[in-house]
């Protein structure tokens, strides 16, 4: 990564936030968009880049949550010293006195005894340029503002900077129903990527709900960007905006396809969840491509000469359901009538991966949400194990 100094006059630097556990996996998408040079941090990836990236990627990236875009970097010794620092940069470059504005982030540091604090010294400072350069001052809006700061605080190391997304980019904009425990987009996308889907084989998920992980892995398949349906970015708030240059990056995207590269088949129960899931495909023009039933997965039988297995089955903390006693007959349906298939699972309930009854041959902690998981590999061979690699 470059330094500071390094950093040429049209060079910004700019911080892609993760779900934990999929931060490689993050710099492994950016890698392939074109962005060699990469900083992986705590739930973060960072490059260095240019405005136009960061809209690039505001539409682009399926693995992200935010972008943010650095305002200044410093030390400090008190709350006085944030005020006064803060105090320094010139707000009034970023934004209009007409949009309202909010300040977020994340606080560890001994210095603050409340972890809010810090958001209050930096909107103070931000309200204060206001009116010392134009006798006026833009209104704090929490739950919808037009521009959002973002302030990560570490002992006394502080990074302040414009969050360019506003919304989270899990708010792809395709969604119109989600059932009792949707799996958060950005999680799905990250999911399929670090399972090394080859986007050709048959694509399975036997427990889709509302069809989450059955889109992204569409829309992985076509090339079509996840936000290509989204309509907010903060980005076009600031004082900055080039509307000229987003515009071509917009209109260059990927934004139809007549068919699939491979078959992708979702399966629910539940036929309310089969309804709400194919009402979201409808949003894409290739939706009616995404074969999907109301069944239970063990009615599903094998049609393909292989099958990629990535689900999100009930883990009992938003759904009720008996737990081992699904997993175990999940386990026995893969085994018996699912040969040749390659098995990802995310779930939180042990017990539940313990009913499979099939050894893991990779396990990696993920989040989803708040709630600690675990997404599981599980390989179902046509005989045994050794009888495939010998051949």
């Amino acid at each position: 990564m470059k330094s500071e100094k390094a950093l040429k006059s049209n060079e910004i630097k700019i911080t892609l936030k993760s779900v934990f556990g999929f931060e490689e996996t993050l710099a492994e998408e950016l890698h392939e968009l074109g962005y060699k040079e990469t900083e992986v941090l705590n739930r973060a990836v960072r490059i260095i880049g240019t405005w136009k990236d960061v809209y690039f990627l505001n539409l682009h990236i399926r693995c992200a949550i935010s972008i943010l875009v650095e305002v200044d970097h410093f030390f400090i010794r008190s709350d006085e010293d944030l005020y006064k620092k803060a105090l320094r940069i010139d707000w009034t470059s970023y934004f209009d006195v007409s949009k309202s504005f909010a300040v977020k982030g994340a606080v560890f540091s001994t210095l603050f005894k409340n972890t809010q604090y810090p958001f209050l010294v930096v909107k103070d400072a931000i309200v204060d340029k206001f009116r010392d350069q134009y006798g006026d001052r833009p209104n704090v809006e929490l739950k919808t503002p037009h521009v959002v700061f973002d302030i990560y605080v570490k002992e006394h190391e502080v990074t302040i900077s414009l969050n360019t997304s506003g919304l989270p980019l899990f708010q792809r904009g395709y969604r119109t129903a989600v059932g009792d425990a949707p799996l958060n987009e950005v999680v799905a996308a990250s999911l399929i990527r670090l399972s090394k889907w080859d986007r050709k084989t048959t694509f399975l998920d036997p427990f889709c709900g509302s069809g989450t992980i059955l889109m992204e892995a569409a829309l992985l398949a076509t090339g079509i960007p996840s936000n290509i349906e989204r309509q907010h970015y903060a980005f076009k708030n600031l004082k900055n905006f080039d509307a000229t240059m987003w515009d071509e990056i917009y209109n260059g995207a990927k934004r139809v396809a007549r068919e699939l590269p491979c078959k992708i088949i979702g399966s629910d129960l539940s036929d309310d969840m089969i309804l709400k899931a194919r009402r979201n495909f409808r949003t894409m023009s290739f939706g009616r491509f995404i074969e999907t039933s109301a069944k239970s997965f063990d009615q599903i039988s094998k049609e393909e000469e292989k099958y990629f297995i990535v689900t999100n089955p009930p883990y009992g903390e938003r759904i009720s359901a008996d737990i081992p006693e699904l997993y175990e007959s999940f386990g026995t349906w893969l085994k018996h009538k699912m040969p040749n298939t390659e098995a990802w699972v995310i779930s939180s309930s042990e017990e539940g991966f313990k009913a499979i009854g099939l050894k893991p041959s990779r396990k990696i902690k993920v989040f989803n949400g708040d709630l600690e998981c675990s997404f599981r590999k599980f390989e179902v061979y046509e005989g045994s194990k050794r009888y495939k690699e010998e051949q």
